[in-house]
């Protein structure tokens, strides 16, 4: 089953950069300025500009207007964290933080154009069972 995730941006043509040109995302439809989708594998990301009008974007009942960043974010598996960060780094992205290291793992945080977060994590052990994978270790990130 796919799954979709929706991040409100401020520009959506930077965000599709962002995503498939730096994390390898692929480009599944752009059909108004204001909307696209990109994908990774199963991961479907909306990226939704906050809009007057109707649609993912529009402003919520009690007029508060929907806004990109926070901490919520995706989680993407690497092989290998420190040649991402390096190729990151040379495209001038944005981290919130260094690199943690955690019982499973070493992880990141870098903000798309927008501000919102995509944890890139790098498991440090053969019994990480990845997302999907079906595998019925019990290893954490």
């Amino acid at each position: 089953m796919a799954a979709c995730v929706r991040y409100i941006v401020t520009n959506v043509s930077d965000a599709i950069d962002f995503y498939t040109e730096l994390l390898g995302f692929r480009l599944e439809m752009h059909p108004a300025p204001p909307f696209a989708e990109v994908s990774l594998g199963d991961l479907h990301l909306y990226l939704t500009e906050a809009q007057r009008g109707p649609g993912g974007g529009a402003p919520m009942p009690s007029g508060e207007q929907q806004a990109p960043g926070g901490w919520n974010r995706i989680h993407l598996v690497v092989d290998d964290l420190d040649a991402q960060i390096s190729r990151l780094s040379a495209a001038g992205a944005h981290f919130r933080n260094e690199v943690i290291q955690g019982v499973g793992g070493k992880q990141i945080l870098v903000a798309d154009p927008s501000g919102n977060l995509v944890e890139l994590f790098q498991p440090n052990t053969q019994e990480y069972r990845a997302p999907g994978s079906g595998s019925t270790s019990n290893a954490q990130p």
